[in-house]
């Protein structure tokens, strides 16, 4: 089908309507925040998609400050939740609590009850709050004293790790890193936008205070239009060519990269590209998705899915390098 007939599918006035908002929000963000932009596109396609997102960087990187401005200028509830070896799951989720005055139990609900949950260093948790926070994620529901409770929507885990210092943390058991649609690696800011960090600092005015200049209720609205953005038979064979590629890299020209995956991306991964290349095209005004938005998205996708070996590492090869090595020769439809 060709790019003009796949447009069709969905009136651009509509599209254009639809995603003003996200101007809007994204001009409030960088108000406060300098640079960063990829990172905040990448949030922004994580809560459109309905996937949480992983961010990985060393500490100073404004990591915390980008997700708790976006939630601000969204308009939603925010907690921060400070993961530490000592984290019970009950201080995750919630819990009863005993009233002496009436003799009653009552529920506290936990601060996992947000629209954006900040796990800041999630892999300091011990197993049993990264068991708790599973069902959170994937259900988007906890049972707290026999009863289950629906989560907040939108809901949005945005855990944080740091990828040095690694006394006193856990490794993320593999099904909760499945979990998160993305894995987004945060870099240093350029000089300029450095040295903008300084000037403002240095300054005596205050920093701005970020509005809200969204609601909630638009995220979900804007998740709905996501639903109709076409994806060509084409591009849904992309990718699974990527995803099959870390399978079975022999079948796709790659038989020397067999040796160095361990294993390779679940049948979840081809639901996290493909739901995230639509919201690439969303955030473009597209109403179709192109090779192109897969290619732009497939990284932040497939990097924490792809399982190296021993001889890898050896090699000197880690799960990014494969990804990319993959980019470069799976063809583009």
């Amino acid at each position: 089908m060709s790019e003009a007939k796949a447009a069709t599918r969905l009136d651009p006035a509509r599209l254009r309507a639809e995603i003003a908002f996200l101007h809007d929000v994204v001009r409030e963000v960088e108000r406060l925040l300098v640079g960063q932009r990829e990172l905040v596109d990448s949030l922004l396609i994580g809560l459109l998609a309905d996937g949480h997102v992983l961010l990985e960087g060393l500490p100073g990187l404004a990591k915390s400050l980008a997700v708790q401005t976006l939630a601000t200028a969204l308009g939603g509830t925010f907690h921060r939740i400070q993961f530490t070896p000592d984290l019970l799951p009950s201080d995750l989720l919630g819990t009863q609590v005993f009233s002496q005055p009436t003799g009653t139990w009552t529920v506290r609900e936990g601060p996992v009850f947000a629209n954006f949950v900040l796990a800041d260093e999630i892999n300091r948790a011990p197993a049993k709050v990264q068991s708790a926070l599973l069902e959170a994620m994937q259900e988007r529901q906890v049972t707290l004293a026999g009863e289950t409770r629906r989560l907040p929507d939108p809901f949005l885990v945005l855990a944080t790790q740091n990828p040095v210092e690694q006394e006193g943390t856990y490794v993320l058991p593999e099904a909760q890193i499945d979990r998160f649609m993305l894995k987004v690696v945060v870099r240093y800011p350029s000089r300029a936008e450095e040295d903008l960090i300084v000037q403002r600092i240095a300054s005596n005015t205050q920093r701005p205070k970020v509005r809200a200049v969204a609601t909630p209720q638009q995220v979900v609205r804007a998740r709905a239009v996501l639903d109709e953005i076409h994806v060509d038979e084409l591009v849904r064979g992309y990718v699974l060519d990527l995803v099959f590629a870390t399978r079975e890299p022999a079948q796709h020209g790659l038989a020397k990269l067999g040796p160095m995956i361990l294993y390779g991306a679940s049948p979840r991964a081809s639901i996290a590209l493909t739901q995230a290349a639509r919201a690439r095209a969303f955030l473009d005004g597209r109403g179709y998705v192109t090779p192109k938005d897969v290619k732009r998205v497939a990284m932040e996708v497939l990097r924490h899915r792809v399982v190296t070996t021993f001889e890898a590492e050896a090699e000197g090869l880690d799960s990014e390098a494969i990804v990319q090595t993959l980019l470069d020769t799976v063809p583009m439809p």
